[in-house]
């Protein structure tokens, strides 16, 4: 057990560095603790991902983020917090897991990882959404061929390749995958493409459907994936369809029960929104925060790296004023 520190942020990602940022202005003894990479949801997007939101509204640190392209890519991202990381050499451990966090009584939190125990007076939990998938519960949907997670087109083309769902990672997916030679259909629960979808992309996957180059089932489920076949309830009945790959892209969840291990209350609807004071981020345990995408529960629309990145100045002001 080390000395406890002045304040552990369990994740990586933009958010956390930007707490990590604000610390380091308050001369705050900190640490950083990262299960995978720096910016690791980042590094888990598709290779060729674009981002929604302009270069500088991705910005921490009063650091700018010059791209030349009208909207930044995942490697310019990388590239960026890279930099980031560079210029305020954080004390960070990446690739180390937090396991638990739990409040001592003393009013300390004792913080366990894979690898090692620390203290630490305040904690700010700032671990995104992307581990866990939204699962269909169908049969079949545990197949090899059906992936959570896209990476990139290759290996998908001259296949024929079934997407599910009609936002962003959807809609690029599909794309992607057809110019590639994929032979691509969509479900959709919905009668119509996700309004949030990228306002350049949206038009293109509206014109492959209605050209036919794409096929879509739209107010469609899947009812079970086999091994070369997928069926699907239509509201003209079920269609059975020749398949080879299910990109099963449903959205992501935070891990809400290890935020309900440390004490955090959560909302007793299917939103699951933790409990906290939105003027300090302080969850309903004392000198616990959280920052970024995590604050939202189960709306993972409704913070983003630009609404959220406040939430660094919010939470180490207060911890300095107490």
């Amino acid at each position: 057990m080390t000395h406890p520190y002045d304040l552990i942020i369990v994740g990586g990602g933009p958010i956390g560095l930007a707490c990590a940022i604000e610390a380091q202005k308050k001369n705050l003894n900190y640490l950083i603790i990262e299960k995978g990479a720096i910016v690791n949801s980042i590094f888990n997007y598709p290779l060729y991902m674009t981002f929604f939101s302009t270069a500088e509204r991705l910005e921490i640190g009063n650091i700018p983020f010059n791209c030349l392209a009208p909207k930044p890519g995942r490697q310019e991202a990388l590239e960026y917090y890279r930099n980031i990381h560079r210029y305020f050499n954080f004390n960070i451990n990446l690739f180390e897991k937090v396991t638990e966090v739990q409040k001592l009584e003393n009013q300390l939190f004792k913080i366990t990882t894979d690898k090692k125990l620390y203290e630490a007076q305040n904690v700010i939990i700032a671990t995104g959404f992307y581990d866990i998938p939204i699962e269909m519960n169908v049969k079949g949907e545990k197949l090899p061929k059906v992936r959570h997670y896209y990476k990139e087109a290759h290996e998908y083309a001259f296949r024929d390749v079934l997407v599910v769902g009609a936002n962003n990672s959807s809609v690029d997916a599909a794309l992607e995958c057809w110019r590639k030679g994929a032979n691509i259909t969509m479900v959709i629960r919905k009668n119509e493409i996700n309004n949030r979808v990228k306002y350049w992309v949206k038009p293109d996957i509206e014109n492959r459907i209605a050209e036919g180059s794409i096929k879509a089932y739209f107010e469609s489920n899947i009812t079970e994936i086999r091994e070369d076949e997928v069926e699907i309830e239509t509201p003209d009945g079920k269609v059975t369809i020749k398949n080879d790959f299910v990109l099963a892209l449903t959205g992501y969840k935070p891990d809400l029960s290890f935020l309900e291990k440390m004490g955090i209350e959560l909302s007793d609807d299917e939103l699951k929104i933790p409990s906290y004071n939105d003027e300090t981020m302080e969850t309903n345990v004392k000198g616990l925060f959280l920052a970024g995408v995590v604050c939202g529960g189960m709306q993972t629309h409704k913070w983003f790296i630009e609404n959220s990145r406040v939430h660094a100045n919010m939470i180490v002001d207060y911890i300095t004023s107490k």
